[in-house]
């Protein structure tokens, strides 16, 4: 949720943050003209409950007729306020709705535009030629036949379209991937977790997920409860109306978790293989910290996934997320996006966002400094995302048999096998 006081005395900033977003800015109108009327119900209320007092004091001293007026103003009052409260309570709603559909201003550094107006901040690593070593790449898809790694038919025969089963090397290198992952996150003094995968509406709605996103999020039905697409929602709220000391922070957290997305709007789109899927498994990467050193620590995040992703080999490019194509709660994001060989072109394998004070608000989030207490920030960063990092080890590393050369870095999670070899 934006800070009400920009609506009151920066309008014109999120009206420019709505353009650069891309959407209307009518919005703020809107949200000004709610605010406007939630304070005269509450001054209407307030001064109908003091009449309301001030005859209440008089009734006893009163006599005669004097008395039963004001017995009579007492009970028309009575229903008035009744009313006024009513009013009140549905104006602070209404307010309170609108507000929630703002998103989170975009910094002035992200690029304007949508999803094809990201900037290229760096490229690291060179594509593999696979022209000059004399043989045409197969992709994931046919890799994970030839090695037994990935069965697509039968998560589709099991589940329907975008599931799949990972066998064999293909289980044991997801493990392998988490393993390293975690271990690479507790060695960044990260606390590790393993947090639930089912969520109440408030995490959903305090994360941003139940506005723009509602259409990609599995809700369990006959239950109020939603299968969260990222660990990202249960790690936000775990300090809801939380106050933690300022002593603590920043508060970091790793969490291993399944993630189950709908993937609405995606018709026709990556329907091979496995990299736009209904459920997959990945590890997390969540700060608490204050808005002034979120920008730092949104720094370091991106560093601890560009070293991940180092040490697996891979050709990537770092990429500053349009304003467009940022999430409700996303104030700034970077992706990191893999060179796919079959393809020809470099896919998103993993990202980091700071949403500054945006869901700190929504979840009561706040902290204890030398100055009073206030909202935190929290910033969220994918360290490993496991089928699109499968696919880019699968891919990258492939020998002209089939077989798949392991990233040295993975080998000690894998009882230090260095190739996996096709099925015989």
């Amino acid at each position: 949720m934006i800070d009400p006081r920009l609506l009151r005395d920066e309008p014109d900033r999120l009206r420019a943050a709505q353009v650069k977003r891309g959407l209307s800015a009518a919005v703020v109108d809107d949200a000004i003209t709610a605010d406007e009327r939630r304070r005269s119900s509450i001054v209407e209320f307030e001064r109908l409950r003091g009449e309301q007092k001030t005859l209440g004091k008089q009734v006893p001293r009163a006599q005669g007729e004097e008395k039963q007026a004001l017995l009579a103003r007492t009970k028309e009052l009575s229903a008035e306020v009744k009313k006024a409260e009513v009013a009140q309570g549905e104006a602070d709603e209404a307010y309170r709705a609108v507000l929630l559909t703002i998103p989170n201003p975009a910094a002035e550094e992200a690029p304007a535009g949508g999803e094809d107006d990201f900037v290229v901040l760096e490229e690291v690593g060179t594509p593999r030629d696979f022209a000059a070593e004399g043989f045409e790449p197969r992709d994931h898809v046919e890799l994970g036949k030839i090695l037994g790694a990935i069965d697509i038919d039968r998560g589709a025969k099991v589940s329907g379209a975008r599931f799949y089963y990972l066998t064999g090397p293909g289980a044991d290198l997801e493990l392998a991937l988490v393993n390293m992952a975690m271990d690479q996150a507790r060695a960044a003094g990260f606390t590790t977790m393993v947090p639930p995968t089912l969520v109440k509406p408030r995490a959903m709605e305090g994360t941003g997920f139940l506005g723009q996103a509602a259409d990609d999020v599995y809700r369990v039905e006959g239950e109020d409860m939603y299968l969260v697409g990222t660990s990202e929602v249960p790690l936000a709220a775990y300090h809801s109306d939380e106050i933690l000391d300022a002593e603590t922070l920043p508060l970091r957290y790793a969490a291993f978790s399944p993630c189950f997305r709908k993937e609405a709007g995606s018709y026709g789109k990556d329907t091979r293989g496995i990299i736009r899927v209904h459920w997959f498994d990945k590890v997390e990467m969540f700060s608490y910290t204050t808005v002034e050193e979120s920008f730092a620590e949104h720094q370091r995040l991106l560093a601890w996934e560009r070293e991940f992703f180092d040490r697996l080999g891979l050709a990537y490019r770092v990429i500053d997320v349009a304003a467009g194509d940022l999430g409700l709660s996303a104030q700034r994001k970077f992706d990191i996006e893999a060179w796919i060989p079959t393809q020809g072109k470099y896919r998103e394998v993993t990202s980091t966002s700071n949403c500054t004070d945006f869901q700190a608000r929504r979840l009561d989030i706040r902290g204890r400094t030398a100055e009073g207490t206030r909202h935190l920030a929290t910033l969220n960063g994918t360290l490993v995302s496991i089928p699109r990092a499968i696919v880019a080890i699968l891919e990258t590393h492939q020998q002209a048999d089939g077989s798949v050369r392991l990233p040295e870095a993975l080998r000690p999670y894998l009882g230090g096998r260095e190739v996996l070899e096709p099925r015989g």
